[in-house]
């Protein structure tokens, strides 16, 4: 089931809101429980049991580091057990998502020609709650938190649907007073209702329209592609992505607001960046800030020798790439990244930081383009051909992707472009500094005009979503795949 889904939108969501508002708070946990794992099962069906089994034993696993380090004050005992749980939890991630990709690579080096490669299907989101609930682990031994007694509440954090298939990863201690302490605000509510229409509009109108040209253009042999389609393609791409994954974002955001939680940002406009640096502050930030807390830093971090930071962001990097796919062009996106960011430490971003803005602002975009061509690539192959498609050496002559960019998309693509840039927050401002005179500030009549033209133009975006929703049976967003 996705969110944006007529199931989903018409079907699944007005029910859960309302019982979830109709019960007592006493009964919200279990309620929210049983919906996410149904919202789970309906797409995934048996696996499910993967994901009750990764409940029930970090369950245990918590209360057995809580019990030892606080009864017994064993804090080699605690440790023995965080150790077992970060195995069983990668052991899995490596058995669903790694195991062929491995096989595949053992049998490439000829150790094994007759070696037989199962099929396994990858569970949507296990990358998300493994690390979700590593987290709960590692927060319990480094006593950040006590461990969750109520094995209920344990699952409604692992399960729970608004974030559950492609993130934003929140983490254990920051939510936990939430799960068993939270109101539903009517203000909130509203806004969370206007945060996820934004989203469902980043992704049925900006996503999908800019999906349009990326997937015309990467199904055509990367030697065919002259350099402008090659360009636009890429450039289509990186908004592809983007408005998909911050759309969902914004949705899960707006759910969890409707149900009483807050989750933390996940997209602070990363296509603004002036560095690779900045760039990942601003790009799946749960992502980078989990990378940052449970391994950058625990690996020494920025302290030590510089050879030793650089071997720790190529590690990180390395495993950043690893975790969002089975594929040696994400291994290469991983490592890409890192290259770029030990770049700016050695004396990069003093170079940068002497130039005019623009132009580290046109850096940053470049580097982070050709990042997208592994990213979105099926081979290296494909990704090599592609780049010298970029640069003018292929003699392409396939404009085909181009039949589709016509008057109305390249519109869309355009507004795209504006709003990756922070100019709403722009706008608020100078409408804040606007109301801010006596007439305004003092005038029902004004900001009744104001409540009723953003609740017409939220209702428009969602109609025009609606529309498109009745015409598409299948639109995944793309993180679905990690």
């Amino acid at each position: 089931m996705v969110f944006s889904s007529a199931l989903f939108l018409f079907i699944f969501l007005p029910f859960v809101i309302i019982g979830n508002l109709l019960l007592a708070p006493k009964f919200r946990n279990f309620f929210l429980l049983l919906s996410s794992l149904f919202f789970y099962a309906w797409g995934e069906g048996v696996i499910l049991i993967l994901m009750i089994s990764s409940i029930c034993l970090n369950y245990i696993f918590g209360i057995g580091i809580d019990y030892f380090l606080t009864k017994y004050n064993s804090r080699n005992t605690a440790k023995f057990i965080l150790t077992i749980a970060v195995f069983t939890n990668v052991s899995f991630l490596i058995y669903y998502k790694y195991y062929g990709f491995i096989l595949e690579n053992i049998q490439w080096m000829g150790s094994f020609e007759n070696i037989s490669i199962a099929d396994i299907a990858l569970p949507i989101g296990i990358s998300f709650y493994t690390f979700q609930s590593l987290s709960y682990c590692i927060d319990v031994y480094r006593q950040e938190v006590s461990s969750q007694k109520n094995p209920l509440n344990l699952g409604l954090y692992i399960s729970l649907f608004p974030q559950l298939i492609a993130g934003p990863i929140v983490r254990y201690h920051d939510i936990d007073q939430q799960i068993t302490n939270r109101a539903i605000e009517k203000d909130v509510f509203v806004d969370g209702i206007l945060q996820f229409v934004r989203g469902l509009v980043k992704k049925m109108i900006f996503a999908n329209t800019a999906a349009i040209i990326a997937d015309q253009t990467f199904a055509v042999a990367a030697e065919n592609l002259p350099t402008s389609v090659a360009w636009i393609g890429i450039i289509c791409y990186a908004l592809q992505i983007y408005f998909d994954f911050s759309g969902y974002s914004d949705m899960a955001l707006g759910l969890g607001k409707m149900f009483g939680f807050k989750f933390a940002i996940n997209f602070d406009y990363p296509y603004i960046s002036k560095s690779i640096q900045e760039f990942w502050r601003r790009w799946h930030i749960s992502l980078s800030t989990w990378f940052r807390d449970y391994l950058y830093i625990p690996l020494g971090g920025s302290r030590g020798k510089k050879w030793t930071i650089y071997r720790n962001l190529i590690i990180v990097f390395l495993i950043t790439g690893i975790w969002h796919g089975a594929s040696w062009n994400f291994v290469i996106w991983g490592l890409f990244h890192g290259a770029f960011l030990i770049f700016e430490r050695i004396g990069g971003k003093n170079i940068l930081n002497k130039i005019p803005l623009i132009f580290q602002h046109f850096y940053a975009i470049v580097v982070v383009l050709f990042g997208w061509v592994f990213f979105r690539s099926e081979t290296l192959d494909y990704s090599m051909g592609y780049f010298k498609s970029m640069f003018g050496f292929s003699k392409g002559t396939n404009y085909a992707p181009l039949v589709e960019l016509d008057k109305f998309v390249l519109t869309i693509l355009i507004f795209g472009i504006i709003i990756s840039t922070p100019i709403r927050y722009k706008a608020i401002k100078l409408i804040n500094q606007f109301e801010s005179d006596k007439f305004f500030s003092q005038n029902p009549i004004y900001f009744g005009f104001k409540k009723f033209a953003i609740l017409m133009f939220m209702l428009l975006g969602f109609l025009i979503c609606a529309m498109q929703i009745a015409g598409n049976s299948y639109n995944p967003f793309i993180y679905f795949r990690f």
